[in-house]
């Protein structure tokens, strides 16, 4: 798939608490196909400490608007930086990097798994696997209430359940404890998230027989398979996170 480096306008940046923001942008070209689990690398202007472009999942996709969205998460000098931006201003992006999740056959029982800044990608996700046919079911883990994000956006799509660590929304405790995880039968699981989060779903899913993808969310700086500063241990050897993944069949880690 050809890849873009294209000026994107800010059309919108929505504060979803102290941690996360949401950007809106406006491409001047039509988009091209975009993928589930894919990613852009952002060019950081304005940051003098922010030296290469930040990758980040392409949260949602919107063909009639013309517009992506991409969901960050404050970390550094450089997000901050991004947080600050304001409708009109223009950012530069490469995209689409990276592949993609595999969407599910007619009739399989799916289940989307997210924790904190690793439900970015689930968005789009469980959007495509709607257009499909299929009711996902998505369960979203954050530290306490105050970092529940998004939780209305994924319940217009489908079935959503709720873990936080300390027991404030949803059910106490971690994702991999929560009932539906433990006691419902899937045929598939898509995980986004902390690695031992990822791990321990993937664990699961091997004892359960559950088919698997996860997002990895290494460092990431070039996106092109250039800088090697991403590379991953799988069955094949040593891949690039940017280019050979970030989505990965669990079964292909040596985890």
């Amino acid at each position: 798939m050809p890849k873009r480096i294209e000026d994107f306008v800010i059309r919108g940046n929505k504060r979803l608490n102290d941690d996360f923001f949401v950007l809106e942008l406006a491409a001047g070209t039509p988009l091209p196909d975009i993928n589930p689990g894919q990613f852009a690398e952002v060019k950081v202007e304005g940051s003098p400490e922010t030296f290469l472009r930040r990758p980040f999942s392409i949260h949602d996709v919107d063909y009639r608007e013309n517009t992506i969205k991409l969901l960050i998460q404050i970390a550094g000098k450089g997000t901050e930086t991004l947080s600050g931006l304001r409708p009109g201003n223009s950012l530069n992006l490469v995209y689409p990097l990276g592949n993609s999740f595999t969407i599910p056959s007619a009739g399989e029982k799916v289940l989307l798994v997210g924790g904190g800044c690793g439900i970015a990608p689930m968005l789009y996700l469980a959007r495509k696997i709607a257009q499909a046919g299929i009711v996902p079911g998505i369960l979203l883990g954050f530290r306490n209430k105050k970092r529940v994000i998004e939780y209305e956006d994924y319940q217009e799509i489908g079935d959503v359940y709720l873990t936080t660590e300390d027991g404030s929304d949803g059910v106490k405790g971690l994702v991999t404890g929560h009932p539906v995880l433990m006691n419902s039968v899937f045929d598939r699981m898509y995980c986004c998230g902390p690695e031992p989060m990822m791990k321990a779903v993937a664990r699961h899913c091997g004892n359960a027989g559950i088919a698997c993808e996860v997002s990895l969310e290494n460092l990431m700086a070039c996106g092109i398979g250039a800088c090697l500063c991403c590379v991953v241990d799988t069955v094949r050897g040593n891949l690039c996170t940017c280019t050979d993944g970030p989505v990965f069949n669990t079964k292909d880690l040596k985890w």
